[in-house]
């Protein structure tokens, strides 16, 4: 069976890749840091019996390795690093918070590192092999044209360089790397002016993921499959 496991799925985009994907009548692997309060995920889950919830910490490697045993049995097709997160903007001549900073790489970067270095064989064994990891464009250091946002931008930069790295050692294990912007979204995060829905924006990146060729491993995509300059 065709399976997926999602970081960060306990609300917005995360929440949404399990919903298309159990839809679809994946096997899904829906994981987040507090599965007891993830309300909508475990509704999910009770309409989908091919979904299963599962706690993961993406900073804290015992969180990572505990799923990865509690799954050694299992093949993953898609890996989606979708977990993440944005402390509220600061004026651009504010003081650097580096508690933030750090929180922000801890989470944005080395978190989807250490999960796909972790569950790299049970990608491995699956048919589609492909990691995904969500980026953004305010990773990219061509379009950083304002001030402000240092811990997210150099959070998602880094992710960036990250995962080009892994594509290359990936690639000699037959696994694929896709960095997606998902846009402007409805969420938390984008607010409630945002032009896309969750819905729209992983419907749009499935698209992408479903396309998926070996040439395109490591490539930096808007989830309209728009190439993004680094």
């Amino acid at each position: 069976m065709t399976s997926v496991l999602v970081t960060g799925s306990s609300r917005g985009i995360g929440l949404e890749w399990c919903r298309q994907y159990a839809e679809a009548g994946w096997r899904v692997f829906a994981t987040c840091r507090h599965p007891q309060a993830a309300d909508a995920l475990w509704a999910l889950a009770r309409s989908h019996p091919r979904l299963s919830v599962h706690r993961l910490d993406v900073t804290d490697p015992e969180s990572v390795y505990a799923l990865r045993a509690d799954l050694q049995d299992e093949a993953i097709d898609v890996l989606v690093n979708n977990a993440g997160v944005y402390f509220e903007k600061h004026a651009p001549t504010a003081a650097v918070r580096y508690d933030e900073w750090l929180q922000t790489l801890a989470v944005n970067t080395l978190g989807p590192v250490r999960v796909t270095e972790a569950l790299g064989d049970l990608v491995a064994r699956s048919r589609r092999r492909l990691v995904v990891a969500l980026s953004s464009h305010m990773g990219s250091i061509a379009d950083i044209a304002t001030p402000g946002d240092t811990a997210y931008r150099s959070s998602k930069a880094a992710l960036n360089a990250a995962m080009k790295g892994l594509a290359a050692a990936l690639g000699e294990r037959g696994i694929g790397v896709l960095l997606l912007h998902p846009g402007w979204v409805r969420t938390r995060m984008g607010g409630p002016d945002a032009p896309l829905t969750p819905a729209q924006s992983v419907a749009a990146m499935r698209t992408l993921v479903d396309a998926f060729r070996a040439d395109m491993s490591g490539r930096f995509l808007r989830y309209d499959g728009t190439e993004i300059p680094w």
